[in-house]
């Protein structure tokens, strides 16, 4: 596939937090963008507005004329949710279109620039975001693919590109389906490995393989940044440079961080590596987020970036859409959104709120993320989960797969030790409206986010 020869794309499922990375790309490229999806969600309303023609019925009559018309030069691009009887994905095929996955596509487009590629079950995108914003606010020639929205930028793509400079790239990398394995890294980050996409690696031994193969892809003078519990996992060893990264006070060997301290919705810590750095002001509060702030930093004084002009970059870092958001706060009064979706960053997103939050009642809002998940990982959920005051408990978000017999949401009730009750969609600000909340949190990964600023009205109407 020759990237020059290619007048129009289309993606299958472009409204994916990937895929639409990608559609902006090419959009931004002068490439006549198109695509499907499943339904209409605010992300696809705003490719929309920037001019990418998006339809949700799949149907061979809402392909657009001009990708029948021409396949020579049409891409089409496709997120491997999609199911394999997918109408529109197998009439291009069929009809001899080039049709390749997202992660192809992503790793030809960056395959000739010096890149950064951030890895991990937890973390990457808050991570990747991190790296590409402290490139942005030096000044370099940058562009970067996220799978989430920065609020400095507002978008999943960004670029700042320097005439006659290549840019750098900041991908995140993601090990669904082993998407990362398209990538050739000069840095790479792995933030962590625990078991995950167990419905796709069938064993944890099958996704710790998959990362080294990751890590393998490392150019022969790259450097390798890992935290030191995947360390401990994956045991990478290559011909690049690899550096440990993890809590000062926990006895981390390399890269280290000390323990934050809470301060107006700021964690304040220091680094300490072959530069130290002082008294850094994360405005994006949590532990796990001090640590993703760590390997940013680690990945980007590979630049040469200077360690004050760094700090600076940090404390006008606004966070991340749905990673540890704050959405409203009045008298006393909080409301985070997070996207955490396994047992471990639930853990870590209450542990979190307590450090913040002294002393005062934590609710949560779950929606389990996919059945197979919820049974692989039940018991995780329901102790991760009673660590706060308060559970409201949704239905399973099915995402990609169909139900599995007996898997629920209510499989994780006996194991939660908190108050707790099953809430459905529908009675969920009437529930809420009715308690006396003190921290409230959404959480998961699925739609839920459709219910924030619901949620928002109805905590603006409370007395």
């Amino acid at each position: 596939m020759e990237l020059k020869n290619i007048h129009t794309a289309y993606f299958i499922g472009i409204g994916g937090i990937g895929m639409s990375a990608l559609a902006r790309w090419f959009n931004w490229h002068g490439v006549n963008v198109y695509g499907y999806d499943k339904t209409p969600s605010p992300l696809t309303h705003l490719l929309e507005e920037e001019g990418i023609k998006v339809h949700y019925e799949d149907s061979i009559e809402h392909i657009p004329p001009k990708i029948k018309e021409k396949v020579d030069g049409t891409l089409v691009i496709y997120t491997p949710a999609i199911p394999a009887d997918h109408i529109e994905y197998n009439f291009l095929k069929i009809n001899g279109y080039e049709v390749v996955k997202r992660s192809k596509a992503l790793g030809i487009i960056t395959e000739n620039y010096f890149t950064i590629a951030v890895a991990g079950t937890h973390g990457k995108t808050t991570t990747s975001c991190m790296v590409a914003h402290m490139l942005m606010e030096q000044g370099k020639s940058v562009m970067a693919f996220l799978g989430g929205i920065p609020a400095n930028y507002k978008t999943n793509f960004i670029h700042n590109i320097k005439e006659g400079e290549k840019p750098v790239v900041v991908v995140e990398a993601d090990e669904f389906d082993r998407s990362f394995l398209t990538l050739q890294p000069d840095i790479a980050i792995i933030t962590s490995a625990d078991a995950d996409h167990l419905d796709v690696y069938g064993a944890p031994d099958a996704l710790q393989s998959s990362f080294k193969e990751f890590a393998s892809k490392l150019s022969n003078n790259g450097k390798l940044i890992i935290h030191e519990s995947a360390q401990k996992e994956l045991n990478i060893q290559g011909p690049f440079e690899v550096a440990t990264y993890g809590f000062k006070s926990k006895g981390a060997v390399g890269i280290a961080c000390s323990d934050p301290k809470a301060d107006a919705g700021t964690f304040v810590f220091d680094f300490y590596g072959d530069k130290n750095m002082e008294e850094i002001k994360l405005p994006m509060p949590g532990y796990h987020n001090v640590l993703n702030c760590t390997a940013a930093i680690e990945a980007v004084l590979k630049l040469d970036l200077d360690t004050e002009a760094i700090k600076k970059s940090i404390a006008r870092f606004k966070g991340v859409v749905r990673r540890f958001e704050l959405v409203y706060e009045r008298d006393g009064l909080v409301f985070i959104d997070d996207y955490a979706h396994h047992p471990t960053e639930i853990e870590a997103l209450v542990q979190s709120l307590r450090l913040l939050h002294k002393g005062r009642k934590i609710t949560l809002v779950f929606q389990p993320h996919l059945f197979s998940r919820t049974r692989d990982f039940a018991k995780g959920f329901s102790e991760a989960l009673s660590l706060a005051d308060e559970v409201l408990l949704m239905d399973i978000y099915p995402a990609r797969e169909a139900a599995i017999p007996g898997v629920t949401s209510a499989m994780l009730m006996d194991g939660i030790r908190c108050d707790k009750q099953l809430v459905k969609r529908f009675d969920l600000l009437e529930t809420l409206s009715k308690k006396q909340l003190e921290v409230l949190a959404t959480v998961g990964a699925g739609d839920i986010d459709r219910m924030v600023e619901p949620i928002k009205e109805t905590l603006e109407k409370k007395p």
